[in-house]
């Protein structure tokens, strides 16, 4: 099994190779908390929700999103959702169409979330919420931007796997935390915590100190049969490949075989030829996840191939308490009027 990610001594106790990063991280710490802390530059006419994380790599962020989006839909609101676009050439502001659009150009979580409600990509947020707004959105929902300052959010919730948690602790690149978690965590509203392990049981115990909510939730198959017995090549470029290796296996797949690549990761016509070859020689169903299909499709004869024979394991977010979504979106409104009649009276 052949798995890329980030270091692993992120994921361990410090050692040597964390100690000897440990001048580079503090510059980091010290620069991405400065820029954490700056004062908005600027704020809008409708309640924001910022879904973010504390560290590099995925954590659940996007099932999050959209869990989110689709609970907000029942409560009548109008949202949309604005990213960065990660992994795309588009600089924005563009609604995102899965049916032109492909993942080289606009990323590849933006086109799941283009599938659920309005997507706009846009490196400068600002003008990316200014075009949802005109477009009749009354509910942001920002995928990633926690530690950009740029756009005033009403509600920051933070999204935590249990098995990773925040790693060894360390700031960049000695560590996986994109700032000090003491920044981080002032600035965050409520955590989820997808998943268990005693890396989330860590992150609980930050995060209660603080006196900020804790949630939990968990991944789930949004389709529970068909997947006893089956014989799998399973091959992802997504933050933590092995926990979806898990996952399959769990649903009661038979892994033969698992390829892990980097978060966002861009196929190449090798990569996709071994693929292809393994399946067929082993006689190995191939299964991927949501996001990487995303980024196959439209992306070359190849890559058309490798997505028409592959399987797509959805993945769904369940709550421990159903409550949580309606809760996150009345403390987002509720801090959206806080914040609005703070702005009147002091101008």
């Amino acid at each position: 099994m052949r798995v890329e990610e980030a270091p692993s001594f992120w994921w361990q106790k410090p050692g040597f190779a964390a100690w000897a990063l440990l001048p580079l991280s503090a510059l980091w710490g010290l620069v991405s908390g400065w820029r954490m802390e700056m004062a908005p530059s600027v704020y809008v006419s409708v309640p924001v929700l910022c879904v973010g994380n504390f560290i590099a790599g995925g954590a659940g962020k996007t099932p999050t999103a959209i869990a989110v989006c689709e609970a907000a839909v029942k409560h009548k609101f109008k949202p949309g959702f604005l990213s960065r676009g990660h992994g795309g050439r588009t600089p924005g502001p563009l609604l995102v169409d899965p049916a032109i659009h492909h993942a080289a150009e606009v990323g590849d979580e933006p086109l799941l979330l283009a599938e659920v409600a309005p997507t706009v990509i846009s490196v400068d947020r600002p003008a990316g919420a200014a075009r949802l707004i005109a477009m009749g959105c009354d509910l942001i929902i920002l995928d990633d931007g926690f530690q950009n300052p740029k756009l005033a959010k009403d509600f920051n919730l933070v999204v935590v796997d249990a098995g990773r948690g925040i790693g060894n602790g360390m700031t960049l690149p000695a560590g996986p935390l994109r700032a000090p978690l003491s920044v981080q965590m002032a600035l965050a509203d409520a955590v989820i915590v997808i998943g268990d392990g005693a890396a989330g049981d860590q992150a609980i115990r930050e995060t209660a100190r603080r006196g900020k909510p804790v949630y939990i939730a968990r991944t789930v198959p949004a389709r529970k049969s068909g997947w006893k017995g089956k014989r799998c090549l399973a091959y992802a470029g997504i933050g933590d490949p092995s926990k979806f290796f898990a996952s399959l296996r769990e649903a009661g797949a038979d892994v033969v075989a698992g390829h892990g690549f980097p978060d966002h990761h861009v196929f190449t016509d090798e990569e996709i030829g071994e693929l292809l070859r393994e399946a067929e020689e082993e006689n190995l169903a191939l299964v991927t996840t949501s996001k990487d299909m995303a980024r196959l499709r439209h992306a070359g004869a190849l890559s058309d191939e490798l997505a028409a024979r592959s399987e797509v394991f959805e993945i769904r977010l369940e709550f421990d308490d159903p409550r949580t979504v309606k809760l996150v979106l009345d403390a987002t409104q509720a801090a959206a009027k806080a914040h609005n009649l703070k702005r009147h009276v002091a101008g």
